[in-house]
């Protein structure tokens, strides 16, 4: 196969559980962000989008030069697919960019529905080899979802061996699933909500304790850290350090996970792969300049440690996994801002914050700024000296003006996970 321009740029795909989300995505730098709607995607609990708000969210993301893809990836049961054609209806008169899809029949559905729409295979396929990435093609996929146990020498195998044209989506960032590409039971065996239908309740995170035989009742706990006991909860993937491996291997789109995340973690993640891929695409030694940036900053969004997954070998590997690089800071948000005037803004509160407090405007172009609050009014301009209730509409005022969509934010007390 031709051989392709290895320092091209590739698309930094975020997830989006709402419509403010989904804003922020884009503004703190999205080429694309992923969306679910109410039915049939794989993320029931997220807040997930109404067809009001995913219009919207498509029109502002389109204003701003970004792409919107729909996950429409449950793998659906016969009572399913009724529902899934006038779905993807819907979403044919909405115009989204893409499709995410792992049952064939949906694949084919949306393919004679609306087949102006980029169809992509989802990860939840289990797409690991070139053949199966052929297969899609030949029905019609632009772009396949690398299962997450590929190494990166394994995508350079599948690029080598597929149409230049065909596109290839690989996670950089984000939650790893213990069990084969999320195909994992015990969801279902524990509370008859099925992973693979949307309603996975994440039972790999809870806290267990272990039984001995020979007493039975007793339950001793099994300590790992002040958070809980999570036995099986994989460490994060992080791959802010491998951006030129990641770019040489022929990956198009870099996808964090996280469709159930907050407004702040999206806006983390996002500005600081964005910042990441354009620094290494300016100049390799920006980008190994700028590494510890990078890290102080992705490390302030997660409460779990690093590791670089399948990509370099399997998980387990010592060389592969970030041991040391435990987080030590973390940030509560407070909200992002609306209208501005002068040093004043609206912002629809997110956690309590009060008059006097230290808290900090977080930029997209990178920048954090540290202001302290002089005054807080509700909506009738009543002033009060603290803002205890969430979603509560509120004009703040700062020692120093921000802009719009600017995030605050409070930095919280040392803390130290080992």
């Amino acid at each position: 196969m031709k051989m392709r321009d290895k320092k091209r740029r590739p698309e930094l795909l975020i997830p989006a559980s709402s419509l403010e989300v989904l804003k922020t995505a884009v503004i703190y730098g999205a080429d694309a962000v992923y969306v679910g709607g109410q039915a049939f995607g794989l993320r029931a609990k997220a807040k997930n989008f109404s067809m009001e708000d995913m219009r919207e969210g498509i029109e502002f993301a389109h204003r701003h030069g970004a792409r919107v893809h729909v996950t429409v990836n449950i793998l659906a049961h016969n009572e399913d697919l009724p529902g899934v054609e006038e779905y993807l209806r819907e979403l044919k008169a909405l115009g989204p960019d893409a499709l995410i899809i792992a049952d064939p029949a949906i694949f084919m559905m949306a393919k004679e529905i609306c087949p102006e729409i980029e169809r992509h295979v989802s990860t939840q396929a289990n797409n690991t080899n070139y053949g199966t990435y052929r297969f899609w093609w030949e029905l019609g996929a632009k772009r396949v979802v690398s299962a997450r146990e590929l190494s990166l020498k394994e995508i350079r195998e599948i690029r080598e061996n597929i149409p230049e044209e065909m596109e290839i989506e690989s996670f950089i960032h984000g939650a790893m699933c213990i069990s084969y590409s999320g195909r994992c039971l015990l969801s279902n065996y524990f509370t008859g909500r099925d992973a693979n239908h949307g309603a996975c309740t994440h039972p790999c995170r809870w806290k267990y304790a272990v039984v001995e035989e020979t007493r039975p009742g007793e339950y001793m706990p099994v300590y790992e850290n002040e958070r809980g006991t999570f036995i099986f909860n994989s460490k994060d993937l992080c791959m802010i350090e491998h951006i030129p491996e990641m770019i040489e291997a022929g990956i198009d789109s870099f996808k964090i996970e996280g469709r159930m995340k907050t407004a702040l973690y999206v806006a983390t993640v996002a500005r600081t792969y964005r910042k990441a891929i354009s620094d290494y695409l300016e100049s390799p030694q920006k980008y190994k300049e700028n590494m510890p940036w990078y890290l102080d900053q992705i490390s302030n969004c997660t409460y779990r440690q690093f590791t670089t997954g399948f990509y370099f070998g399997k998980p387990g590997d010592e060389s592969q996994i970030y041991d040391s690089n435990t987080y030590v800071k973390e940030y509560t948000y407070l909200g992002i801002v609306g209208e501005v005037k002068g040093n004043t803004c609206r912002i629809e509160q997110r956690n309590k914050f009060t008059v006097g407090e230290a808290v900090e405007i977080m930029k997209p172009d990178g920048r954090n700024i540290s202001v302290t609050v002089k005054s807080i009014a509700a909506e009738d301009g009543t002033l009060q000296e603290s803002a205890p209730h969430p979603k509560q509409v509120l004009f703040v005022e700062l020692t120093e003006a921000p802009d719009i969509y600017d995030i605050l934010r409070r930095e919280e007390p040392l803390r130290q996970n080992k």
